[in-house]
């Protein structure tokens, strides 16, 4: 944090370094424009900053400026655009560029849709225990998108979810156990599940929860 005086001083410095070449001058004084960190949001700043920096494949500027491309900040909206960062940072192993290019993939935004290739995104991810691929993952299993129809993978996937405390994933393994599809079907199993959705704040988890304890 700088006091008022010294903040002015900081972005003469950044822009300064950044002229320089400095990527990472660049980086930070881009973040500061793109969150409105003490200076007037200017996505249109942020993205131009940013863009110095990626040119330079400056990783983290690279996967900022593919979200102002998706969400059409400072850029005009451009799908296409955010894939081809995203991609070039997801062959890094950058995993966060990996997740938002197989949600794009799975949307077919700004490339064909292909739930085949979404799932080969998601597996390389939820390898490296990211809760929330490992839900989207389970997903396709259970819907037979882009992999075979596959309860009993979901269930695993969600288990593993659930013993991390991801309450969607609590909920969508209590309704396999309840159904009986890829697991062994178990009404007390169901509830518990449906019970630590609950506890965790999901609400559909208290809903299930309760229309299973009391049916009509």
């Amino acid at each position: 944090a700088y006091e008022d005086g010294d903040f002015a001083k900081a972005v003469k410095l950044y822009n300064k370094e950044c002229g320089g070449g400095n990527s990472k001058a660049c980086f930070y004084l881009g973040t500061m424009y793109d969150f409105g960190d003490d200076i007037e949001q200017n996505y249109a700043e942020a993205a131009k900053l940013y863009k110095k920096a990626c040119d330079k494949d400056y990783a983290d500027a690279c996967y900022n400026l593919a979200i102002l491309y998706e969400d059409g900040n400072g850029v005009k909206q451009d799908y296409a655009q955010a894939v081809k960062l995203y991609t070039k940072l997801c062959n890094k192993d950058y995993v966060d560029a990996c997740y938002n290019l197989a949600l794009l993939y799975e949307d077919g935004k700004g490339v064909k849709q292909d739930y085949a290739q979404a799932v080969k995104l998601y597996t390389k991810i939820c390898e490296q225990d990211d809760v929330d691929a490992c839900y989207n993952l389970a997903l396709l299993y259970e819907d037979g998108k882009g992999a075979k129809q596959d309860y009993a993978q979901a269930a695993k996937l969600y288990q593993n979810g659930c013993n991390n405390n991801d309450a969607l994933s609590c909920n969508n393994l209590a309704l396999l156990y309840e159904t009986g599809k890829g697991v062994q079907k178990n009404q007390k199993t169901a509830l518990q599940l449906y019970k630590k959705a609950c506890d965790l704040e999901e609400e559909l988890g208290c809903k299930n929860y309760n229309s299973l304890k009391s049916p009509l």
